[in-house]
């Protein structure tokens, strides 16, 4: 099944989103990973997604986790 229509039938868990952007990591700026599995299960990608937009933050999809970069600076993938 594609993963964005089983996102959007779901139901947010804002718990688990306050959660994640509440982190130590998030508040000062480090890097938040959570597995794709959890994110797809608890909020969906699409809410995923606009959460990191709205502060401004960097979304990286790498094998089976999201990676969220917390700052808003700009960012070059050396390799």
């Amino acid at each position: 099944m594609n993963m964005m229509l089983k996102d959007v039938r779901r139901p947010i868990n804002h718990g688990f989103t306050r959660k994640m952007f509440g982190a130590k990591a998030a508040q000062t700026g480090g890097i938040v990973r959570r597995s794709k599995r959890d994110v797809h299960r608890e909020i969906g990608l699409p809410h995923l997604m606009a959460e990191v937009e709205r502060r401004g933050f960097h979304l990286i999809e790498s094998g089976d986790q999201y990676v969220i970069i917390c700052h808003p600076g700009h960012i070059r993938i050396l390799c």
